[in-house]
């Protein structure tokens, strides 16, 4: 495989989603047109469930307690991410209860009837039955309640788009779930000095979050750089020049060395099976680390692009928030304030550096720069304007106890006059003064950085929000 394509720490599944449906047994006997009916309401749910981005792990129609510890041991076997639960018709709570707590997962409750209502002229007692999914529901609550046991529900009908855009987002909110969980979070280098916000008790992030921290050298990195006019490295410029314009100011030779570096960020992706990673170093006088460190954007980018968020000045708690909205499809952009705009009413925000390709206005383009604000060295930078329309900004930020908060806000990037300095910069307008929107987003202690993703996202981070067990705050 070319070194150049995709990690395949990028490529790597969705959740694990295990699926049952169920309904009282003592019904079949009585009526005996309505198990079938329900199966084939069944299998209308886990051909929808299907066609999401998942393993699918169907445990079938259950219609007593024997049935549902059979479907439990089963769905923990199967270590699922999401468990949903479709209660077809009435069924009694020691259904339901022994599924969740032997499997361990989080459950999302469904209650879709087969259509908007009920033909009252003509339904006898089994045909209302089979509409009857909602009478469990308050049952299947309150017992979640007394066991411990967090408790979500979806109600709606069958072909109901807006029942099943809520299923959709619990599903995605599952894959950022194991992602975050089971990830390899990569952190690479020292701490920006007197960013007193950006440190991150990387204990909290593996006890909280789960997942794996692996802290790295630059010289990780140095060991694995490109060489001038290798085969990796020619590769990659033609991918460089596909994807950027380049601007008269880039210079040749640093062009080339950052090439090197995005090399070596592959590699060390691919060695170290990375599925994010923040960076920083400082350097001195012009020695290899420092180079190294100045020449990171293009690669960072690259990978940011490659679903691998990169980010620089150590921001790791960023990266995190970035890889949510990359998963969530909103890709995630590395972001901070830069000015307000009182006139437009907009908001200007965006970083020198790491940014999600896929979410540009325009074409990327590559600027060469003399030197980056704030930090030593010189090279190229990535410059672009995040796509007009919805946009979520996301932070993840610890707070005074320990415990992490998620903090985001929904806006909408609009065009207008934008500094040409090798940023990504975005006029983001919050629907209130900017300086209301400012005073609001610093007083949810959000510190500051955090990634701006494309789409009002806030339902789907909610969703993320619980499954994590994190807080979260909107302005």
């Amino acid at each position: 495989m070319s070194e150049v394509l995709l990690p395949s720490r990028a490529r790597a599944s969705g959740p694990v989603i295990g699926l049952v449906a169920g309904g009282l047994g003592t019904y079949w006997p009585q009526f005996p047109d309505l198990l079938p009916q329900l199966q084939r309401s069944a299998a209308v749910v886990s051909e929808r469930v299907r066609g999401y981005d998942a393993d699918v792990v169907d445990v079938g129609f259950i219609s007593d307690a024997t049935d549902a510890a059979r479907a439990a041991e089963e769905l923990r076997r199967a270590d699922c991410d999401l468990i949903i639960m479709f209660l077809t018709t009435y069924m009694t709570a020691s259904m339901v209860l022994p599924i969740a707590q032997r499997a361990r997962a989080h459950v999302l409750v469904l209650n879709l009837q087969p259509s908007e209502s009920m033909d009252h002229a003509t339904f006898d007692t089994g045909q209302w039955l089979a509409y009857c999914g909602a009478c469990p529901l308050p049952e299947v609550a309150n017992v979640f309640e007394r066991a411990g046991i967090g408790f979500r529900s979806v109600s709606g009908y069958l072909e109901e788009e807006r029942a099943w855009q809520k299923i959709s987002r619990w599903v995605a909110a599952a894959g950022v779930g194991r992602t975050v969980r089971h990830g390899r979070h990569g952190l690479m280098g020292h701490l920006y000095p007197g960013m007193l916000d950006v440190s991150t008790d990387l204990t909290l992030v593996s006890t909280q979050l789960g997942g794996h921290v692996e802290v790295l050298e630059f010289d990780d990195l140095r060991v694995r750089l490109g060489s001038p006019g290798d085969a990796a490295s020619v590769a990659l410029r033609a991918v460089v020049e596909e994807t950027f314009e380049l601007d008269d100011s880039v210079d040749e030779e640093d062009l080339g060395w950052a090439l090197q570096v995005a090399v070596g960020l592959h590699r060390l992706v691919e060695d170290f099976e990375l599925d994010s990673l923040a960076y920083y170093h400082r350097g001195l006088e012009g020695e290899l680390h420092e180079r190294i460190g100045a020449g990171m954007i293009l690669g960072a980018s690259l990978l940011t692009g490659a679903h691998v968020p990169t980010c620089g000045e150590y921001e790791f708690r960023t990266s995190l928030a970035m890889l949510i909205l990359d998963r969530l499809g909103a890709g995630g952009s590395f972001t901070e304030l830069q000015a307000l705009n009182f006139r437009d009413g907009v908001v200007e925000m965006g970083h020198d550096g790491p940014a999600h390709l896929a979410i540009s206005q325009r074409r990327p383009l590559l600027r060469g720069l003399g030197v980056f604000h704030g930090k030593r060295g010189h090279g190229v930078s990535v410059e672009f304007d995040v796509a007009h329309g919805p946009v979520t900004a996301l932070g993840l930020t610890q707070m005074r106890d320990g415990h992490f908060r998620l903090v985001a806000s929904e806006g909408q990037v609009v065009g207008g006059p934008l500094l040409q300095i090798g940023n990504t910069t975005s006029r983001v307008d919050f629907g209130m003064n900017p300086g209301e929107w400012c005073d609001a987003w610093a007083a949810t202690r959000v510190a500051h950085h955090w990634a701006l993703g494309t789409g009002h996202r806030i339902g789907e981070i909610t969703a993320v929000a619980e499954l994590l067990g994190l807080e979260l705050v909107t302005v």
